[in-house]
């Protein structure tokens, strides 16, 4: 895997915490996910505008990934309603490399070096380690189950895109129709809180758009480069989000401490040079 396909997927990480952070801090989560779904949509509705359409067979791995996002997005608020960030982030992100990584074994019939499967347990523990303590204390049932649930659906839709795209023919358009039907998400949630939507804020419109188009940069990132490596090892990087969103936790929500989290980042860094050099 070149150094620039790295930066890429490390790139993606880093905005993904961003839009997460967004979320966790709002005061009523389930608008805020439909706001940043409506801030995929608008931007992919002039994408698809004015881009042609992808190859007709990746038409149908864009609307199961919508379908599985509609999942995610349910999983992840009601996560985030039951249980902190620093405890909900680590466990979804966690479980998600090996999960991919299986997926694409199965149905891409991708078989990762034994080094980069390393890679992937060194970014796992990492993961684990950057919140331990918050772990240690113990998930209730509800919030540990959402937060399964959320990763099982952040594999799926990995492995879905993943194949999507790559015989799109234009990594553009699939991500255009990705985001643009998004509005299936929006809609939904913004007929069950309309009334809610008469009343907040413009302050929380724009940051619930502003983060929408955060999750859309970072998610197009991440297609582009499952072009250029293999799906478990594109999972793997982009799951050191967990590391950037522990540092969001710690400076801004002041969540944990920073030398467990420092050891996590030298695991998760260690982790990424090995898939790196093995892919």
């Amino acid at each position: 895997m070149t150094p620039f396909v790295v930066a890429i997927i490390l790139s993606a990480a880093m905005l993904h915490a961003v839009w997460n952070a967004i979320v966790k801090t709002a005061a009523d989560r389930t608008t805020t996910l439909g706001l940043v779904a409506l801030g995929h949509v608008i931007p992919g509705g002039v994408m698809v505008a004015v881009l042609p359409l992808p190859e007709m067979e990746s038409l149908f791995y864009v609307l199961l990934s919508t379908v599985i996002h509609f999942g995610y997005f349910y999983m992840l608020g009601q996560a985030y309603k039951h249980g902190d960030l620093s405890v909900v982030y680590p466990i979804a992100r966690g479980i998600v490399p090996a999960l991919v990584a299986l997926w694409a074994m199965i149905f891409a019939g991708e078989v990762l070096p034994l080094q980069a499967w390393g890679g992937i347990g060194l970014i796992a523990l990492g993961i684990q380690l950057s919140s331990w303590k918050a772990l240690k204390s113990g998930v209730g049932r509800t919030a540990l189950f959402y937060a399964l649930g959320t990763g099982f659906c952040i594999s799926l839709y990995s492995l879905v895109d993943g194949l999507g795209v790559r015989i799109s023919g234009n990594t553009l358009s699939y991500w255009a129709w990705g985001a643009f039907l998004h509005a299936f998400v929006a809609g939904f949630i913004g007929v069950k809180k309309r009334q809610q939507l008469m009343v907040i804020p413009l302050r929380t419109w724009v940051i619930g758009i502003s983060g929408g188009l955060v999750s859309m940069t970072a998610y197009g990132l991440v297609l582009f480069a499952k072009n250029f490596a293999p799906l478990g090892a594109v999972s793997a990087l982009r799951e050191t989000s967990v590391i950037f969103a522990a540092l969001i936790g710690f400076v801004f929500l002041k969540e944990g401490n920073w030398m467990r989290r420092l050891g996590a980042a030298v695991l998760m860094a260690c982790g990424v040079a090995l898939i790196g050099s093995a892919v």
